[in-house]
């Protein structure tokens, strides 16, 4: 006879991106040993591969792959909340006094920040507008794997953010052409197009907390956590 199997709890989670609600569980041991092996390792690659791993198996119907990367720091971060408690207190080196100090936050304080510089939009000319979309987690698991020295990089990180051309009366969806057909288009990009991809990048919206605390010295710092890699800290 076979033990029994436990039914967990579900929860509902609004999406930052989309404003839609999706469904999910907390961690049980299985999640917890794959985050404890992804935080051992201190590499960004296992960290991005175990938070896929770890939310596929926690939400339900939902195509992970299509998310994007704020979209799923948000839902570790909630999982965790649900799974152990709101509160994550870690040791941080104080830049000054080169002590370790405690600080912690609650994951119920941290919202996903926007720029109102950010758009996804590129006026191309007169005619078509270039819309861009954000990089999924396969796409960051590849980035990550690219050195900072590789030439490629920044062309990797630009054209994963390509969604379509369109028009009035025409949309061409970048799905549809080829890398040679892509890269062919990208050759003649102004440097104000490529300017705007940056932007877009960089004002992307995410996650953002500070934390303050004082030192030894009885001086006043700030402590910010941002992005994934903050949570395997």
């Amino acid at each position: 006879m076979s033990l029994p199997k436990i039914d967990l709890p579900l929860f509902e989670l609004k999406l930052p991106s989309t404003g839609e609600k999706i469904k999910y569980r907390g961690f049980t041991v299985k999640e917890e040993k794959i985050l404890l092996v992804a935080q051992q390792s201190d590499d960004p690659e296992q960290e991005i591969l175990a938070t896929k791993q770890i939310i596929n198996n926690c939400i339900v119907d939902v195509d992970v792959g299509k998310l994007p990367m704020f979209d799923l720091e948000y839902i570790l971060l909630h999982l965790r909340a649900k799974s152990v408690n709101n509160n994550i207190a870690f040791m941080v080196t104080d830049d000054e006094t080169e002590e370790k100090v405690e600080v912690s936050f609650n994951i119920d304080d941290l919202t996903v920040s926007t720029n109102e510089d950010h758009t996804n939009k590129i006026k191309l000319n007169d005619d078509y507008t270039l819309f861009l979309k954000y990089p999924t987690i396969d796409q960051f698991i590849k980035i990550s794997s690219l050195i900072e020295e590789d030439p490629l990089a920044n062309y990797f990180i630009m054209t994963s953010c390509l969604d379509k051309v369109a028009s009035d009366d025409e949309v061409y969806s970048f799905d549809d052409y080829s890398d040679e057909q892509i890269d062919e288009f990208m050759d003649n990009m102004t440097s104000d197009v490529v300017r705007g991809v940056q932007n877009f990048f960089e004002t992307m919206p995410k996650i953002r907390h500070e934390m303050k605390y004082k030192n030894s010295n009885g001086n006043e710092r700030t402590f910010v956590i941002e992005g994934l890699r903050s949570f395997f800290i």
